[in-house]
């Protein structure tokens, strides 16, 4: 049985997703700057990875993400993998979130009376695998089946590996992400759609979110969320009001902490400004958004603010 959104949010009425892999990643000494990225941790140091799922789960996420952002065919067999190899370590992403999130559940969050955690499979727009930061520009001049080669196989092995939900996220193109959709509806998967933004009201490619959210409202069964990541903390109070217009999902959100990020370095730069990452949840929450986390740049202290920003919510 798999676990759903809709029964996270039964229990405890809003829901905490957790944060940053690579940022965590980072902090315990893994070394990302590699095009594979987070990618590169899940081949050679998987032990981190499954330390970054408990300590979100010790934080107070009820969903996590997989370390498969990165992990994709073409790009693994470029860095030398085999196929047969590289399709592993996808499968394998959702092993390691499983295996920690089990062994947690055991150990403390059964007794504590938290949430099942749901199991939410990252995949990433074909963007992330050029790895030139187009996942935060779009238009990459591509044909459909292009992306479609590259984004069904991948889905297909996180969907069969066991993951509750698919994730599409930091997606800057509608057109993209509609492929994405057709490619969950025909393996019946569940599935949540997360765009990447430049402002309050418009993803990357300029597309308005709502317009976005509109095109998804009728013949996508198996949907089961929507909303914006890796976006400026600022932006995302209009884009939930946005998307509460044209839509009925639940409303998910997970910014970053306020930096911004150089795809030349691939470093973040600037420091956030002076709301705290509680605030900027708590605000989200009020203007109606489902579930709150944090993308690049937030590590496990952010999500403690996000639990916390929800209990001053629901107070």
């Amino acid at each position: 049985m798999r676990t759903t959104l809709q029964e996270i949010l039964a229990q405890k009425k809003l829901a905490v997703i957790d944060g940053s892999m690579g940022t965590a990643l980072e902090q315990l000494g893994a070394n990302l700057n590699d095009r594979l990225w987070t990618a590169k941790v899940l081949a050679e140091q998987p032990e981190l990875v499954k330390q970054v799922h408990l300590d979100y789960f010790r934080a107070g996420a009820d969903a996590g993400i997989t370390c498969s952002y990165q992990a994709t065919l073409p790009g693994l067999e470029a860095a030398g993998y085999s196929q047969k190899e590289a399709e592993a370590l996808i499968v394998r992403s959702v092993e390691l979130f499983c295996e920690a999130r089990e062994a947690w559940w055991e150990k403390e969050g059964k007794a504590a009376g938290r949430a099942y955690p749901l199991c939410l499979a990252g995949i990433g727009p074909y963007g992330a695998y050029l790895a030139d930061g187009s996942e935060y520009k779009g238009h990459y001049g591509v044909s459909d089946q292009v992306l479609y080669d590259f984004h069904a196989r991948r889905a297909e092995l996180l969907w069969q590996a066991g993951a509750d939900a698919l994730l599409f996220e930091t997606q800057p193109s509608l057109a993209e992400t509609k492929l994405e959709a057709g490619i969950a509806e025909d393996l019946g998967a569940d599935y949540w759609i997360s765009f990447s933004c430049r402002d309050g009201a418009h993803i990357n490619e300029g597309t308005p979110i709502r317009e976005c959210a509109r095109a998804f409202r009728e013949g996508f069964p198996h949907l089961k969320a929507i909303g914006a990541n890796c976006t400026k903390p600022e932006y995302m109070t209009g884009l939930i009001a946005e998307l509460r217009k044209e839509t009925a999902l639940p409303v998910v959100i997970y910014p970053n902490s306020g930096e911004v990020y150089d795809p030349a370095t691939k470093t973040w730069h600037g420091a956030p400004d002076s709301h705290s990452f509680r605030e900027y949840a708590l605000e989200y929450f009020r203007a109606g958004a489902s579930a709150v986390g944090g993308c690049c740049t937030t590590t496990a202290s952010h999500i403690v603010q996000v639990v916390e920003a929800r209990e001053a919510f629901l107070r």
